[in-house]
């Protein structure tokens, strides 16, 4: 019962931090989130929980094809068209993370999002202003 309660209240504090955030705010949640499923995952695989394993890495997968299909090519070029090969390169390697019950291979993908969280998290914040403008007065 404690359990749920918990749980209930995490949900709902997520749901307010997700409505007053912006675009950079959300894709810096999904990030997070996706690493901490691919954590949560790699202690179901220690623990021998195949389905809490399943579901980690599903999750982990969902955000992850998230995160790829919020890639704006118009805008990003280049660098859109390698992240999104990565994001490709990423969900592939934890379905055999999820065959092989291979945690290493857990620890490559999220050592990639790590990096590109990192960069992420790095922008300063009058870069991320004016590219926000400058995307929303091109989607108009």
């Amino acid at each position: 019962m404690y359990n749920a309660r918990v749980k209930n209240y995490q949900k709902e504090a997520l749901k307010t931090r997700v409505a007053g955030a912006d675009r950079y705010e959300i894709i810096q949640m999904l990030m997070s989130g996706a690493i901490e499923k691919m954590v949560l995952a790699k202690v179901a695989i220690d623990k021998k929980h195949l389905e809490a394993k399943s579901e980690h890495l599903s999750k982990a997968s969902a955000i992850l094809e998230a995160l790829r299909g919020c890639l704006d090519f118009e805008v990003g070029g280049e660098v859109t068209e390698n992240l999104y090969a990565l994001y490709s390169y990423m969900i592939d390697r934890l379905i055999d993370a999820s065959v092989k019950n291979d945690t290493s291979i857990i620890d490559e993908v999220s050592g990639l999002l790590k990096e590109i969280k990192s960069a992420w998290d790095a922008i300063p914040v009058d870069i991320r202003n004016q590219t926000f403008a400058e995307n929303s007065a091109h989607a108009s």
